[in-house]
């Protein structure tokens, strides 16, 4: 049994991490603009137009009827570069049938050609807007912190999203599959 000053000491603990979850979460939205719509899990999918590596303006909706996984990512990003040989891998394995990977580069043009160029990647690589609101921020990333990945279902609504690398197990849940 605890003692009153320790039961008081619990409670005002807990009233603090409430507060402090409650905080984050306002602080996490103060961070959009008025007027900007983000993604949301459970809603359809927003429009995305976006130039790939050669300047052609690739549209979502010409994925429509396939599981799309959006992996927004930065040359300059390590925790981004360490992720993308699993994503190429469900791409090789999977990029033909169910589920397509798209990644959204968040970065100079000129610096994800040059990555790429020495590290080839077997999904299509898109172009985002950086300017705001970016593209990364219209797809849910309040913090617009990378990586940030979104898994869109054949309905094409948003099933999930992911901040930070995609672990095996996620990822493999993502694709449904068990992990490697």
């Amino acid at each position: 049994m605890l003692s009153r000053p320790n039961l008081v000491i619990l409670g005002i603990a807990v009233l603090a991490a409430a507060l402090g979850g409650w905080l984050q979460h306002e602080s996490r939205l103060a961070h959009v603009p008025a007027g900007v719509t983000m993604a949301q899990v459970g809603e359809a999918a927003p429009a995305l137009e976006l130039p790939d590596l050669q300047g052609r303006m690739r549209r979502l909706a010409d994925y429509r009827g396939r599981r799309i996984l959006l992996n927004f990512w930065a040359s300059w990003c390590g925790p981004c570069l360490d992720e993308l040989p699993a994503l190429d891998k469900v791409q090789a394995k999977f990029g033909d049938k169910d589920i397509i990977v798209l990644g959204i580069a968040m970065d100079d043009p000129a610096r994800v050609r040059a990555f790429l160029a020495d590290h080839p990647v077997r999904f299509p690589i898109l172009l985002g807007r950086m300017e705001a609101p970016s593209t990364s921020l219209l797809w849910g990333d309040s913090g617009e912190i990378l990586p940030w990945s979104v898994l869109i279902g054949a309905d094409g609504r948003v099933i999930a999203t992911h901040r930070g690398p995609l672990d095996a197990a996620t990822l493999a849940r993502w694709v449904g599959t068990r992990p490697d």
